[in-house]
């Protein structure tokens, strides 16, 4: 009797605390810990760069949080067979620098070396590191080879590190000392995954330059994605998302290569959807924000909703939610694969298309968000850095604009 009292009593306190109309969800953790992708990058080229007997320290920063890693090494684009001498990963402090104590060796198969062929990919061992979200991680390799052209993302728009050529293995060193050059390019890391009990999915962008983050400022996180990523992680009090957001953007990237003039110049989405979104782990959630580049090479609004259902219809195959957003407004030029109103009329027939007849499961409406409300044709000035992508504060109202109810169940 004295056992039901309390526990009476103590839903009485709790139903004091909690205000009237509010509901309340708690966090609930999955059964066992599964692997979730927590942050990825798009290869799409072979850096000019070269690596001979030298140590790179790549910085990444993890959406979501984790009781260890995994990470994924992509030699997609290298023209010659990647060897990793050694591997460490720990918490970035400041710069190159570490947090104390935190570095740990990366093994393969058990081996401290692995060699990953052309066009191959490789996934360490499981890593026993504790990870917070919005965490930045410093991922640093050596490569013992001799002028190493890397497999690339080119547009970080964040800051890594590389010793000189010749200053041979310090990956284990924690230390800023011994790395002396800076790369905002993203050399060889795919992906990491993060083993968490309290997290149920990912989301992956999958995009152009728009998410790729053309116009926003190096090493500060102030992408359209970015701030999903942060208004997912402090939505803990409606219980609600409880997912990564992975960017797989890629400057100038097109939902397809048929008839483009000119032609891509990265692997259309078409090409890629496996790589950079079906195959990591975890993924319940898949934006497709593309399409302007392919209408800037003279597509049809019929060959790019053809491709959008293409994608999408490779997606829902896996049982994964796609939702569509429509493009944004470019104003006219005569450069960069010249840009009219013929160009904005397809454009507009595209998005009122994503908006009423799309096969997607929800919209996010980024047309809307950054139009001007004088000429919706024109980006809005505030908002506009160079006629075709958002400026930093441009890319803070998308972030802040998609709607979380999207990524409940």
């Amino acid at each position: 009797m004295r056992r039901l009292l309390h526990v009476a009593v103590g839903a009485v306190v709790l139903a004091a605390l909690i205000p009237v109309g509010r509901i309340v969800a708690w966090p609930q953790q999955s059964p066992s810990p599964r692997w979730i992708t927590a942050w990825g990058s798009s290869q799409h080229a072979v850096g000019t760069a070269t690596v001979s007997n030298a140590t790179v320290r790549l910085i990444a920063r993890v959406t979501i949080p984790g009781e260890a890693l995994r990470l994924r090494f992509d030699n997609t684009f290298g023209t010659a067979s990647l060897v990793i001498g050694s591997a460490y990963v720990g918490h970035r402090a400041q710069g190159a620098a570490l947090t104390p104590g935190s570095n740990r060796r990366v093994l393969f198969n058990q081996a401290s070396r692995v060699t990953i062929p052309v066009g191959g990919s490789v996934v360490s061992d499981t890593i026993p590191l504790k990870v917070l979200a919005g965490e930045d991680l410093a991922v640093s390799l050596y490569v013992p080879g001799t002028d190493v052209r890397p497999s690339q993302h080119t547009l970080a728009f964040v800051t890594s590190y590389l010793t000189a050529n010749g200053a041979g293995d310090v990956a284990a060193d924690e230390t800023r000392t011994p790395f002396t050059g800076i790369t905002t390019s993203m050399l060889w890391l795919k992906a990491i995954d993060v083993l968490t009990s309290t997290h149920t999915g990912a989301i992956v962008a999958f995009g152009d330059s728009i998410t790729d983050g053309n116009c926003s400022t190096v090493d500060a996180q102030n992408r359209w994605e970015d701030w999903l990523a942060i208004r997912i992680d402090l939505d803990n009090d409606r219980g609600g998302v409880h997912k990564a957001v992975v960017n797989e953007g890629i400057s100038g990237n097109t939902i397809g290569r048929e008839n483009l003039r000119p032609a891509p110049d990265s692997p259309p989405g078409l090409e890629r959807l496996e790589r950079d979104v079906l195959s990591h782990s975890g993924v319940t959630d898949v934006i497709l924000f593309m399409g302007t580049n392919d209408i800037r090479r003279e597509a049809s609004d019929a060959q790019v909703m053809d491709g959008m259902q293409e994608i999408g219809k490779r997606v829902k195959a896996r049982g994964l939610k796609l939702l569509g957003v429509t493009v944004i407004p470019r104003h006219n030029n005569t450069t960069n694969s010249p840009w009219d109103a013929a160009k904005t009329a397809t454009r507009n027939r595209v998005n009122q298309w994503i908006r009423t007849k799309a096969p997607f499961d929800g919209v996010l409406d980024f047309d809307m968000v950054v139009r001007d409300p004088a000429n919706p044709d024109l980006i809005y000035g505030p908002f506009n850095c160079d006629d075709i992508h958002p400026t930093p504060r441009g890319y803070y109202e998308m972030g802040r604009s998609v709607a979380l109810d999207l990524f409940r169940r």
